[in-house]
């Protein structure tokens, strides 16, 4: 398979998940003041919940062979950013792993701290690759924060696909049966 066809492949999952993490937001928003909206939203919720652990762990194993893929195989040399967002993904393989499996649910606050971290390394990422001047000095000459490897669709680079995972980690994650409760 080209490289051309991993970044498109890459970039149609990342625009699924962004219409999925905003149409989870804005029903969830809608829900406290709409009973059809709460509706929609507990029925889902009743679909997702009980797999969240699963589907967070598929994201971020895809997101780990991704990273793995544009580096080993596409030679696309990682920044010192992307190092520290995969500092917070690839441990999220392994614990969502273990917790998916024991059906363990008590690790989704520390799954969900982990890629929070990783969604605002990568969101100062995005931002570098708009704009280079916000550049502190995180990143050096050799492997310069600033480069775009690829930008399919006009926006999606490879931190916006790292942002993308860590946001539906988050939001799967979230997701909870009995948020109907709070709702109204």
């Amino acid at each position: 398979m080209s490289v051309a066809a991993v970044e498109l492949f890459y970039a149609l999952l990342a625009v699924v998940a962004q219409v999925f993490i905003v149409g989870v937001v804005v029903v969830r928003a809608l829900a406290s003041g709409s009973e059809r909206a709460r509706g929609w939203y507990v029925g889902f919720a009743r679909v997702i919940a009980p797999n969240a652990l699963t589907a967070a762990w598929v994201v971020a194993a895809l997101a780990t062979a991704g990273s793995l893929y544009f580096s080993e195989v596409a030679h696309f040399e990682p920044c010192r950013l992307c190092w520290y967002q995969r500092i917070a993904m690839y441990p999220l393989v392994v614990i969502l792993a273990i917790a998916a499996a024991r059906r363990d649910r008590s690790v989704v606050p520390y799954a969900i701290a982990l890629a929070g971290m990783g969604a605002a390394i990568a969101t100062y990422h995005v931002g570098l690759e708009w704009i280079p001047a916000l550049d502190t000095g995180s990143c050096d000459a050799l492997a310069p924060c600033t480069v775009v490897w690829f930008r399919e669709f006009g926006y999606i680079s490879l931190p916006v696909l790292a942002l993308t995972a860590f946001l539906s980690i988050i939001t799967v994650l979230s997701v909870r049966t009995d948020d109907h409760r709070s709702l109204g």
